[in-house]
């Protein structure tokens, strides 16, 4: 995953020193951030994006309860509905998205819109 990232991130800065990169990632990926964090690094090392800072945003998952209508957001896939324990259909948590990179000097390129 980190070493199709790294590739992204290179495509974009087009030989340009990278300073930090923004990702934005879906609770289903399970991803533990310190260790995404580090594999980053590993990945870009030798790259233009070697030691660049990761800005990474997990987004949880959307459940929308099917008795009492209610909607929150969870980290937890299997979650029932806070106000009412029922079950929950489960959305979102799959995203993958290069929100960002900062060039040296500090451009960003903007992949895409918050």
């Amino acid at each position: 995953m980190c070493e199709g990232l790294v590739d992204l991130v290179q495509q974009e800065a087009a030989g340009r020193r990278v300073t930090g990169v923004r990702v934005r990632i879906g609770a289903g990926h399970a991803v533990v951030p310190e260790a995404f964090g580090q594999a980053f690094a590993l990945a870009a090392g030798g790259t233009a994006a070697q030691d660049a800072e990761l800005d990474l945003v997990v987004v949880p998952f959307t459940l929308d309860c099917r008795g009492c209508g209610g909607r929150t957001e969870s980290a937890d896939a299997l979650a029932a509905c806070p106000s009412c324990g029922g079950d929950v259909d489960v959305t979102g948590g799959d995203e993958l998205v290069l929100e960002s990179i900062r060039l040296e000097g500090g451009a960003d390129v903007s992949r895409h819109p918050r």
